[in-house]
């Protein structure tokens, strides 16, 4: 079914909670071994429809976020949603206190009752109307975000489309788009200061109701961490100061060289190749048909995964105004379909964005298809999600050369550096967090000096040479999960550290590269990061040195690929 004949109905919230109780009375009472796990299916499979009204609503918001329709079902699901999770936790509940309860990890693998226990200390009634008015809060930030337009070279853009003018080979051009985008943040100065100073105390609230000492901590339950915490993610950012920040550094000094800007600048860092960054060829129809190509010629799996995609059209990836920026997938599962957003502006991040969020929907069709696989585990936990999107991202590249022509060399290079370095940032953005919310009462201007500070700690190539905004340490507003999903960023740290290690196996053996890969992604939601990790045969980056050869393998490759 198309995308366009998907129906929408206003879910009946009084009845779901009903059906909600009932299936916790009768998950408390389940008497045998076989009985428990039956009844854990049918639970599962009760949140189809909310799920799908929900994420249906959700889409067309985000394509649209002026259309009064869908800003008023967003606003229903903001204010419902804690609701019907809380109703959720409760039949988690009483799913731990029935004496078979192991009988869903003999069935289901390690994280079914284990995230079902984080399920239960990360929500409580008593924080209901908190949740409902953090969810309200950032409604408007998705506003103000999606809302953008700026003034230059003569037109109205969004924040998606100053993707090229920050690629041009002008200087003046690249700076002007920056303040451009500047300009825009900075007369929302107070609206944007003031909304994450409500979330931080806002989410506090909530952890401290139930026992936490602040966010940061009750934020590992809710992000259903399993097997690891704080102490471990600390271990993980300390070696990518002390053992990837040092690669970085000559990677750096190696793109200067390469795009002769001999001081770079923050406006400059973007540009990665004298003559001009690779362009992927133009037109929706051209790349889609590329994409078909690429993956009817890349597996029989996901041969029929793409053509699923595009003949049922669900595909929306051009910018345009009033569209929320970022991209993502989302699951439709009443119509066992993937959903994928995005914000294309004719850069290469068009093929990142494209095979990236495709590593999220092939995971998703491949699970949605497997009746061994209960609804709520078809997605493990998102630093093992992104595994599936970060190293599609480079299992594809035999094929990108039908995405990029002549330039599919730079863009090897342009991508393994990006990658690389994004470490780096992935890190600041979780240690910021961290600060933030242990302390709560930091000014604006604290909150800045406090990112400036992370920057020289990971980043110290980076000169903002006084530009708006960006100079005075504000740039973390514009990325959205600090507002829209605390603590998911390094999520992508942990996942590009697995999809590094898929880049380097792939070189040596693509076919068995790719043959890991899918028994990782058959795995679903069924295993925790660890062992999605060990079934691939990749290290675990918790350990004190398990990142460094990882680090010096890809500053050799990069070095040795120099265009």
């Amino acid at each position: 079914m198309k995308f366009n004949e998907m129906t929408y109905t206003r879910p009946d919230i009084d009845a779901l909670l009903a059906e909600c109780k009932q299936l916790a009375a009768k998950a408390a009472a389940a008497d045998s071994d076989e009985a428990i796990v039956e009844t854990y299916y049918e639970q599962s499979r009760a949140f189809a429809d909310y799920t799908t009204a929900s994420n249906l609503a959700n889409i067309h918001y985000t394509c649209d976020t002026r259309d009064a329709y869908w800003k008023a079902e967003q606003d229903f699901f903001d204010a419902n949603g804690p609701a019907v999770s809380n109703a959720s936790v409760e039949i988690s509940r009483a799913f731990l206190s029935n004496p078979h309860v192991d009988a869903l990890t003999k069935a289901l693998g390690t994280t079914c009752v284990a995230g079902m226990k984080n399920a239960v200390l990360g929500m409580d009634e008593r924080t209901l109307d908190l949740q409902k008015e953090y969810n309200a809060l950032v409604s408007q930030y998705q506003q103000i975000y999606g809302g953008a337009l700026v003034e230059l070279d003569g037109k109205q853009l969004t924040i998606p489309q100053l993707g090229p003018y920050k690629e041009s080979l002008d200087a003046k051009t690249r700076r002007a788009a920056y303040e451009a985008e500047a300009g825009y943040f900075d007369a929302h100065r107070a609206e944007l200061d003031e909304l994450y100073t409500k979330i931080v105390k806002n989410l506090n609230a909530q952890a401290k109701l139930m026992g936490y000492h602040d966010y940061s901590e009750l934020s590992y339950v809710r992000m259903n961490r399993i097997g690891y915490g704080p102490e471990e993610i600390q271990r993980f950012r300390d070696q990518v100061a002390h053992d990837v920040v040092p690669e970085l550094q000559k990677v750096i000094a190696l793109k200067a060289k390469r795009t002769g800007i001999e001081h770079p600048t923050f406006c400059d860092l973007p540009v990665s190749f004298k003559d001009g960054n690779p362009k992927p060829i133009e037109g929706y129809d051209a790349r889609m048909a590329a994409a078909r190509t690429m993956y009817h010629e890349l597996s029989p799996e996901t041969a029929e995964f793409i053509d699923f995609m595009q003949d049922n059209e669900l595909f929306d990836v051009e910018s345009r105004p009033g569209k929320m920026n970022g991209g993502y997938m989302t699951s439709l599962p009443s119509y066992k379909a993937p959903f994928i957003f995005a914000n294309w502006n004719g850069t290469s991040a068009d093929v990142d964005v494209l095979t990236h969020e495709c590593g999220h929907a092939f995971e998703g069709y491949v699970a949605e298809r497997d009746p061994h696989v209960p609804a709520d585990l078809e997605c493990p936990g998102m630093e093992s999600a992104e595994i599936h999107s970060m190293a599609m991202e480079f299992l594809t590249a035999p094929w990108h050369k039908l995405l990029f022509g002549k330039d599919v060399d730079k863009y090897a290079l342009q991508h393994a550096e990006d990658s690389f370095l994004f470490l780096a940032y992935g890190c600041i953005v979780d240690e910021f967090q961290h600060k933030m919310y242990q302390n709560p009462d930091l000014t604006p201007d604290e909150r800045n000096a406090v990112w400036l500070e992370l920057e020289h700690k990971y980043r110290p190539w980076v000169d903002f040479d006084n530009l708006p905004f960006y100079g005075r340490g504000a740039g973390w507003q514009r990325q959205l999960h600090i507002y829209e999903c605390p603590f998911y960023y390094i999520d992508y740290c942990l996942s590009t550290m697995a999809a590094l290690q898929f880049f380097l196996l792939s070189l040596k053996d693509h076919k068995d590269a790719w043959q890991r890969y899918l028994k990782l992604v058959r795995r679903a939601g069924l295993a925790s990061y660890t062992e999605l990790c060990e079934t691939a045969g990749l290290k675990v980056p918790f350990t004190d040195g398990s990142i460094k050869a990882i680090a010096q393998e890809m500053g050799q490759w990069i070095a040795a690929h120099q265009v």
